[in-house]
């Protein structure tokens, strides 16, 4: 522990938050005052003893990470970072905090200004992509314990530990031991509708003693209190929770321990009442130099420990190494993909696209350093574990397999962690109707652009037996509903390795495969060019297509076959495998026309028609779902729904 300022002045850093967290919500008239005054404390002792980062350079691999759980407290974010020097938070971004254009959103938003490691806001998602960083840290210091050694800090609310999501998030990060997570709860007992007691009477300490962390209680107003249990925490090899017993709006004489502050203006009366009792006699968004100095000191103790890092990188023996994981370049595996894929056109493999994603898997796991899989307790049925994999164990991190258990929710958000950290390409599977389990973190990865790789099989009515309740007629569409999802859904071995050819390919946002569990022939004939990365395409054409039939995933084997009887009857179908809706949408308007003609079109998938808009016209057919599925034999289920070669040929025959 370095305190880079007199321990006794710290009461004017966090006061220097206090002030700018009011005068901005002010100035906004909307806002969140309340938490950003309460935790000031808190948040001054941490950076000015523990925290360690580098404004100057805010993606050093090595730095800590601090998760703004409660994200509507953001001013507490912005104000920190503008009060350490980050160069993209000038004055000039506080006093536009929540308008159009400015840096300073309403919630913190990854991507948005330097430093900010997580979107957060939906409450509870920090603390669990928290995890995943945690994990990240774990993960690469098992490889490289002389570079990757740093903590992972969280402010979480009463909100926070609310949610669901917060259980799986604190569960799996008991079970694995993840010493350098470190939350320090809000604990103002305070929530939107007012006092906690009108909606909880859990014991959060003996909830999360009961996962396996290391927990304890300070007075979120006393300096030494927060300082020797953030000491404590750091000592601890477990996971730590920090009860920061505070009050909300501190400061603010009329005002503080009310829900009245949590997220609306002081007003000006407040505000004037609050500079006399906090002694802050400057005026709105006006902080002395010798506060900026203070804050400045913390950011040149970053600068020097990333001069010391870098030192070490350059003369270590596996400095290379790093390097690449930190890189992630999919380049390596194009070679042993195209060897592949030949392999699959010479074998023609019948097989689920679930078993053809695991047969690429150990192709890509081969080849790639930096791919981390798992499953939400469903890796056999998944089948994202490839061959030689390890898995990871609280013992043992070297390997690269994450058992995420029953918690589908926690497992994106993690995974969301892992891939922001910037060692790993995450990836884990569940089936595809418990999407929606993790569609808040799905939304989010999408909204921040993270390359994660959500793996859902059992894709459809194909998964048989199990039942109505596992069948995701409707999820596809809600899905692709999502900006920036890529959702593939191939229909062969071919179009699965192409699939995950993409997904390691795509830098700028989640991709999502959709795979079945029944077995499906090898319909490609050749791989020249990954014709999945073009969203649809033809793959059985015909000269002056009478019709043609646009299909994905499992169903472009039926709507080939529905051509076999077209033809017997004389009608030219064209067939279109549709993997991307997303990535079709993107080409050119040529390309489009020119692979879905103008002739009738038959949509054919075992989902519902909401969403197929880009491809089909409304005089345009469609053979699939119109409500919920059933139990029983695949066979069965499609015969019984009608998604049939010979309902294809029948509609089509109709459109002519």
């Amino acid at each position: 522990m370095n305190a880079t300022f007199p321990p006794a002045d710290e009461t004017l850093m966090a006061n220097a938050i206090r002030a700018l967290a009011m005068d901005a919500v002010q100035a906004a008239n909307s806002g969140h005052p309340g938490m950003p005054m309460g935790m000031a404390d808190v948040a001054a002792v941490l950076f000015n003893r523990f925290v360690t980062l580098d404004p100057s350079c805010p993606d050093w691999p090595n730095r800590d990470r601090f998760v703004l759980s409660a994200g509507h407290g953001s001013m507490l974010l912005y104000a920190i970072h503008h009060l350490l020097g980050y160069d993209d938070m000038g004055m000039d971004q506080l006093r536009a905090f929540r308008q159009l254009g400015s840096r300073t959103a309403g919630h913190p938003e990854y991507g948005h200004a330097k430093g900010i490691e997580v979107t957060t806001g939906p409450l509870g998602q920090g603390i669990a992509t928290a995890v995943g960083m945690a994990l990240s840290e774990r993960l690469g210091r098992a490889r490289f314990p002389e570079l990757i050694d740093h903590n992972v800090w969280v402010i979480a609310g009463d909100g926070c530990l609310m949610e669901g999501i917060s259980h799986e998030a604190i569960d799996l990060a008991g079970h694995l031991g993840l010493g350098r997570l470190n939350v320090l709860w809000d604990d103002n007992r305070i929530t939107i509708d007012g006092d906690t007691d009108i909606a909880t009477s859990t014991d959060q300490m003996a909830r999360f003693a009961a996962a396996g962390w290391h927990v304890l209680t300070c007075d979120g107003h006393n300096r030494t209190e927060i300082a020797d249990a953030i000491t404590a925490a750091k000592a601890d090899p477990r996971p730590s929770l920090i009860a920061c017993r505070t009050i909300i709006g501190y400061g603010a004489p009329n005002k503080q321990g009310s829900h009245d502050v949590h997220g609306a203006p002081l007003g000006a009366a407040e505000v004037a009442a609050a500079r006399e009792r906090l002694g802050w006699p400057h005026a709105p968004f006006e902080i002395p130099q010798d506060i900026y100095a203070a804050w400045h000191r913390i950011s040149a103790r970053g600068a020097e420990a990333r001069k010391a890092w870098n030192n070490r990188l350059a003369t270590h023996p596996r400095a290379a190494d790093l390097r690449a994981l930190i890189a992630r370049d999919p380049a390596p595996l194009s070679s042993a993909m195209t060897a592949f894929k030949a392999q699959l056109l010479a074998e023609r493999p019948k097989v689920a696209t679930r078993k053809a994603s695991e047969m690429a898997l150990g192709v890509v796991n081969a080849a790639l350093p930096f791919t981390i899989g798992g499953s939400a307790d469903l890796t056999g049925s998944n089948l994202t574990k490839s061959k030689g994999q390890v898995s990871v164990t609280p013992q043992d991190f070297s390997g690269s397999y994450i058992h995420y258990g029953v918690r589908e929710h926690g497992m994106a958000a993690a995974m969301n962690g892992l891939a922001l950290s910037g060692l790993f390409r995450p990836y884990g599977g569940t089936f595809l109707a418990f999407a929606d389990y993790c569609r808040p973190a799905i939304r989010l990865a999408a909204l921040m652009g993270v390359p994660t790789i959500f793996v859902m099989t059992h894709d459809s009515i194909g998964l048989g037996e199990d039942g109505p309740t596992h069948q995701p007629v409707e999820i596809l569409a809600s899905l692709r509903a999502i900006p920036n999802l890529t959702v593939l859904r191939p229909c062969d071995a071919v179009e699965t390795a192409e699939a995950w050819e993409i997904a390691l390919g795509v830098t700028e946002g989640p991709v999502l495969l959709a795979l079945s569990r029944q077995n499906l022939p090898t319909l490609r004939t050749d791989a020249a060019e990954n014709l999945t990365a073009r969203g649809a395409y033809v793959l059985r054409d015909t000269a002056d297509r009478q019709v043609t039939l646009v299909a994905t995933g499992s169903e472009v084997e039926i709507a080939m076959a529905a051509a076999d009887l077209l033809a017997a009857d004389g009608i030219r179908a064209a067939v279109v495998s549709a993997p991307s809706f997303e990535r079709f949408a993107a080409q050119d308007a040529g390309y489009r026309a020119g692979v879905l003609g103008e002739a009738p079109r038959v949509g054919v998938e075992a989902a519902i028609r909401q969403g197929w808009d880009g491809l089909l016209r409304h005089t345009d057919g469609f053979v699939g779902m119109t409500g919920f599925g059933a139990s029983a034999p695949a066979p069965a289920l499609y015969a019984h729904f009608g998604i049939t070669a010979q309902a294809v040929a029948a509609r089509a025959k109709s459109l002519i």
